[in-house]
């Protein structure tokens, strides 16, 4: 181990020297050599955080967002793509930095190319699997409208790249499991390009992530308005309804939506629900014959609901609590085992 050990900090003194001299080539190269290193040795990557690496590589983000930086565009995404290797093993120290959350919020909003900003994404997904981080990085309002953003086209009719839109989604999911943060998403706009991504988007995964993401929005009383500009419950209901052909897991999502809005929302939801002419056909189907015990489950809870219109929640909170199996793919954990979390499909090092 002292042999990374003595390599680790070795890069770190080459990347301190290199930046005091404004040689910018060396810089790109040690980060380089640090994106390389973490994504090709498990081992490494707490090793080059304890090293110092991580506020460097902050740093350089941050620098790499400004008008002066005279760095390949190659730079911020090695930076960013390091901080994500890292961040698989060792997301302590990366919150643990000043200015980290800055620096991926910087690299949100103005990537040199995509990648750089998907790997930022990736990030703080990995960091939003720690449920004490969430609300501190749901406070960074620029955070989430970055987030949100690149959910939207470039320019019409262009899409958003798929990779970028699947790790916002991510992000935004992982920003959503945290209860509070749920009325700061619905006030910082992402409902519309939720819905919007949903009705036109018909690329692999989308419409599934994107129902993941609103089902844990819905969980709000904030969110009841945003859906109706949004023509959100009709959009659900079509999603459940087995005659559009929508997927088991966006039907199981929608589901799950419908019933987090109408337990925050209360009587005003379940009516908005009740005036959709194919809901209760749809939701009861669902329960009866769903194709995942979830997926009855949520129809059933639904369905008990809208048939009662006296039915009271003695006690019911405003929200749902979190539910990070809304989306059941696998990542893995920083020791190798596999671990529910958050709908992310696959663990990308870079």
């Amino acid at each position: 181990m002292e042999p990374k050990g003595r390599a680790a900090r070795l890069l770190v003194r080459k990347l301190i020297g290199a930046s005091s001299d404004g040689d910018a080539a060396a810089t790109d190269e040690a980060i380089s050599e640090m994106r390389r290193l973490s994504k090709d040795d498990p081992d490494f990557r707490p090793i080059l955080a304890d090293a110092g690496a991580v506020p460097l590589l902050a740093h350089h983000l941050l620098l790499f967002s400004s008008s002066a930086h005279q760095h390949s565009a190659s730079s911020q995404e090695d930076a960013a793509a390091a901080l994500l290797n890292v961040s698989i093993s060792s997301r302590e120290p990366l919150m643990a930095t000043p200015g980290l959350l800055d620096a991926l919020a910087a690299t949100l909003r103005r990537p040199a190319a995509p990648a750089a900003a998907q790997h930022a994404a990736a990030a703080l997904y990995s960091l939003l699997s720690v449920d004490i981080y969430r609300p501190i990085i749901g406070a960074k309002e620029e955070i989430a409208s970055a987030l949100i953003a690149m959910l939207r086209p470039t320019a019409p009719p262009q899409l958003a790249p798929t990779r970028s839109v699947k790790d916002a989604l991510k992000a935004l999911f992982g920003l959503a499991l945290y209860p509070l943060n749920r009325a700061a998403l619905v006030r910082t706009g992402a409902v519309p390009p939720l819905f919007s991504l949903i009705v036109k988007d018909g690329r692999a995964g989308i419409v599934e992530d994107c129902t993941a993401v609103v089902a844990q929005v819905a969980g709000c009383e904030e969110s009841l308005e945003a859906f109706r500009r949004a023509s959100g419950v009709q959009i659900l209901v079509d999603l459940v309804d087995a005659a559009t052909g929508a997927s088991p897991r966006s039907r199981e999502n929608a589901a799950a939506a419908l019933l987090n809005l109408a337990l925050s929302g209360g009587e005003r939801a379940l009516e908005d629900i009740r005036e959709v002419e194919t809901a209760l056909p749809a939701v009861r189907e669902l329960a009866e014959a769903g194709t995942t015990p979830r997926a009855k489950s949520k129809a059933g809870a639904l369905l008990s609901i809208l048939v009662d219109r006296h039915h009271q929640q003695e006690g019911q909170p405003r929200w749902l609590e979190s539910d990070p199996d809304i989306s059941p793919p696998f990542i893995a954990t920083a020791n190798g085992a596999p671990e529910r979390a958050l709908g992310l499909r696959d663990r990308r090092l870079y």
